[in-house]
């Protein structure tokens, strides 16, 4: 194996999320690969499809020339565009020719991580194409593949890995972007703290601190007379953090103490995927 120690962890990730994926489509009905996912105006087949974009963009594949139908209510800005084209351009294919094309985009990934040699500080061309390391693109890649999974599991009914190698990555993928996003977005005010007590098949206690600046940081220690106090199942969490779900609607499932205006300002801003 000469893949470096640091990718490892999501190159395993991803291969324990793609195969519950393979796992999870293999045997549908025709019929259920209509069936709709979490992800707004996405089916199963179009998280499939999806997938299986990312996976080829990994592998360096070229884009699929295709023009977009002017239709599409959920597609809104470019990024959204650019990750519908290997949605759409697939919409018509059977099942069969879907799970084909995902068992042999694994095998090549497979394959391409076999015979990664490349640093992991390497630059590599990303979504748009910007250009981020390699390290920074399996990290992503290996989230994104485990969100989708999730979603997949929520639309067929079958919930699980919750806990897999993929959720945590996705833990810590999910925290890095908190600090931004409570100290900016949500406007939390400047010297406070805010803090994330998440229960469930993986828990922690963080807490985002905003400093005099305006700037967010997260830290392990918690935070004595926090501004505020979110409390939640990781499931819930990942539902929010992910646009998955409304505040409203798991309203149930979260406890909130401190100034009601600021968790509801964190609460209406907690999407923290594109």
């Amino acid at each position: 194996m000469s893949l470096h120690p640091t990718l490892q962890p999501y190159a395993d990730a991803w291969t324990h999320s793609i195969e519950s994926i393979s796992e999870l489509v293999g045997p549908l009905a025709e019929g259920e690969w209509n069936r709709r996912t979490p992800c707004p105006g996405w089916s199963v087949r179009d998280v499939v499809s999806h997938v299986i974009g990312l996976d080829c963009e990994m592998l360096g594949d070229p884009r699929p020339i295709h023009t977009l139908p002017r239709d599409l209510f959920h597609v809104t800005n470019d990024h959204q565009r650019y990750m519908e084209m290997q949605v759409d351009v697939r919409r018509h294919h059977t099942a069969p020719e879907m799970t084909s094309e995902l068992e042999y985009v694994i095998i090549r990934r497979n394959r391409q991580h076999r015979n990664e040699t490349r640093d992991p500080g390497t630059k590599v061309r990303g979504p748009l194409g910007a250009e981020i390391t390699l390290e920074e693109a399996m990290r992503t890649h290996a989230f994104n593949v485990w969100v989708h999974e999730q979603d997949l599991r929520a639309a067929l009914g079958r919930p699980g890995n919750l806990d897999s190698p993929g959720a945590q990555v996705a833990r810590d993928v999910l925290l890095g972007r908190l600090p931004q996003v409570i100290a900016d977005v949500a406007a939390a005010p400047r010297s406070s703290a805010i803090v994330f007590d998440v229960h469930g098949p993986i828990e922690f206690l963080r807490t985002i601190r905003v400093d005099i600046q305006g700037r967010g940081t997260l830290e392990t220690a918690p935070a004595l007379g926090p501004a505020a106090t979110l409390t939640l199942d990781w499931e819930t969490f990942v539902r929010l953090a992910c646009g998955r779900v409304a505040p409203d609607a798991v309203v149930d499932r979260l406890k909130t103490e401190g100034d009601p205006e600021l968790t509801a300002a964190i609460l209406r801003n907690f999407t923290l995927t594109q």
